[in-house]
């Protein structure tokens, strides 16, 4: 089965992905890095739509998969603020007081994720570079988006995604714009303050409803948001005459489509001319993860609760390594090795690297059968590194209606029982 075909059984919403974090402590793997941190717990966290903010949404998660006393893994959920989406900061920042709320009353551990790259409809005034009948219409725009060449009149008006189908979306934003940047850390600033009051504010023993704050989604530069070649050309005709080719990941670094990054790579100063290189693409990335927690870390977000969502699609390729910084615990995508994620060459390599308490499996799904034995052993595999502090189920909804999952779940939390 192809990853697209992964992500159509995981996502039930194509604007927000949903998660389940499971993980552990205590490092089992030879990964290189500090000895865990003082925290005691790993998570199983489903992770829920915005749209999904209620008590019920909290409390069927609790019905289906209630916490057992003594249990090293505990369940709770993680929901996803993609703030360059959102209408207006009001209402993003009330979403978010009530999902904290939510979590401190009905006793659930939540992961909260900020992302500014996937979704940027909310904010034509940095993309909007080609329409004037379209709000936020400014030339100037075609430096916050990417290119396909090295100049601006080679300013994408359009990009592919597959999470599940082939859809349109955005151009992706240039992750080195100023503008761009400026824009993610002031929406970081509005949100952060929310969360650290609200955890700061728990009882002692409460401070682990906070699992994590985490920043980037498979950051990347052409995957989540790739073109075709004379993409442009085809914005204004129907999506039905799109190619449907989609990207092929052993063809680094365009990985079989038309190469972009030009506009990030030139805007970082990497270089100017010439073919973009695997090692370009991937700095970018680095770079990017490492600026937002850069400012995480100077909001006050400390070490072992920032967490970053870096990715690989093929073996390991090098945009595995952006994960990793000195601000954060890094965190990736598991699908081909969600059986089994020793055998994921690039996270063991990068994991070497890695000084932090904690990394996690931000994003997991096992494709195939679904079978409480399979799925039991999937998830102990990942575990079996107590250094993971989550790993991430692809999601609630996709997986809430399986009983067979859920059963290999309540085994996994059952037999983490301390003692047993």
């Amino acid at each position: 089965m192809k990853e697209p075909e992964y992500r159509r059984l995981a996502f039930s919403c194509l604007h927000v992905r949903i998660f389940v974090l499971l993980c552990p402590l205590a490092s089992v793997w030879a990964t290189a890095g500090a000895a865990p941190a003082v925290q005691t717990h790993q998570f199983i966290l489903l992770n829920r739509t915005p749209g999904t903010v209620s008590r019920e949404s909290f409390q069927e998660v609790k019905r289906a998969l209630p916490d057992v006393p003594g249990a090293r893994i505990r369940i709770g959920v993680g929901y996803i603020f993609s703030y360059l989406q959102a209408k207006d900061d009001a209402s993003l920042l009330t979403a978010l007081k009530n999902v904290l709320q939510l979590a401190q009353e009905t006793g659930t551990p939540v992961l909260i994720q900020l992302d500014g790259e996937q979704w940027w409809g909310g904010r034509p005034d940095l993309w909007n570079w080609w329409d004037p009948s379209r709000p936020g219409f400014d030339p100037a725009n075609r430096d916050s988006v990417e290119w396909s060449g090295w100049t601006p009149e080679q300013a994408l008006k359009i990009a592919w995604r597959n999470w599940g189908r082939q859809l349109r979306v955005l151009p992706p934003p240039n992750l080195m714009s100023p503008r761009y940047r400026q824009a993610c850390h002031e929406k970081m600033t509005l949100l952060i303050p929310a969360v650290l009051d609200w955890w700061r504010a728990l009882p002692a023993e409460k401070e682990d409803l906070l699992v994590g704050l985490k920043v980037g989604w498979e950051s990347s530069v052409g995957v989540n948001a790739w073109y075709y070649p004379n993409g442009n050309d085809l914005l204004d005709r129907p999506a039905s005459e799109d190619p449907t080719g989609g990207l092929k990941n052993d063809e680094l670094p365009a990985r079989g489509v038309a190469p972009i990054g030009y506009a990030a790579v030139k805007t970082a100063g990497l270089r100017d001319c010439g073919e973009l290189t695997e090692a370009d693409l991937a700095e970018i990335a680095r770079r990017h993860l490492e600026d937002l927690c850069r400012q995480a870390a100077r909001l006050g977000v400390p070490w072992d609760r920032l967490f970053t969502h870096g990715a690989g699609w093929k073996d390991g390729e090098l945009s595995y390594r952006a994960a990793v910084n000195e601000f954060s615990c890094p965190g990736w995508s598991f699908y081909r090795h969600a059986a089994n994620p020793r055998q994921d060459i690039g996270v063991q390599e990068a994991l070497k690297g890695s000084g932090a308490p904690w990394w996690a499996a931000t994003e997991w799904l096992l494709p195939g059968p679904r079978e409480v034995e399979r799925w039991r052993r999937a998830l102990e595999n990942t575990l079996a590194d107590r250094r993971c502090r989550y790993l991430c189920i692809y999601n609630w909804e996709g997986i809430r209606d399986s009983e067979p999952v859920l059963e290999a779940i309540r085994q996994a939390v059952a037999a983490s029982v301390q003692g047993q």
